[in-house]
C-alpha cells in the first residue's frame, strides 16, 4: 500500500501512530495482550501468568492499553470488589499479530541465541 493513501504515517514523528506502535512493541503489553486472547482475566491471575511483572507495571500497562481501547475492564461489586480486564474488538484485531509474533519467537530463540554468541565473540576484545 502507498505510504499516501494511509491518513497516519508510522514513520512521521508528528503522528501519533509512534506512540502506539511504542506501546505496542513492549513487551509487556505483548503478553498481557496474548493472555487475554483466551477471554477475560483478572489482575492477579494476569499477574501470576506473566512471571516477572510487578504490580506496578502491570497496572500501567492495562492502563495504557485501556486508553488506546485494546481492552476493556469490568468492575464486579463483589467483597473484595473483583475486576476483569478482556480484550475489545479493537483489541481482538491483533490477537493473530501477537500470537505470530509470539511463535516466531519461541521457534527462532536457538538461532537469535547462537546468533548473539557468535557476535559477542566476534566482538569481545
Amino acid at each position: 500500500m502507498n505510504e499516501k493513501q494511509l491518513p497516519w504515517n508510522i514513520y512521521d514523528d508528528r503522528y501519533p501512530t509512534r506512540d502506539v506502535l511504542a506501546r505496542l512493541a513492549d513487551k509487556w503489553a505483548l503478553l498481557v495482550l496474548g493472555r487475554l486472547e483466551n477471554g477475560p482475566m483478572r489482575f492477579n491471575h494476569l499477574r501470576r501468568d506473566i512471571r516477572g511483572i510487578s504490580q506496578k507495571v502491570l497496572t500501567q500497562t492495562l492502563r495504557k492499553l485501556e486508553r488506546d481501547g485494546l481492552i476493556s475492564r469490568q468492575i464486579f461489586a463483589t467483597v473484595p470488589v473483583t475486576v476483569e480486564y478482556n480484550l475489545t474488538s479493537l483489541g481482538r484485531t491483533l490477537t493473530d499479530t501477537v500470537t505470530v509474533l509470539a511463535h516466531w519467537v519461541e521457534r527462532n530463540m536457538d538461532a537469535v541465541q547462537a546468533a548473539q554468541a557468535a557476535y559477542d565473540a566476534a566482538n569481545t576484545a
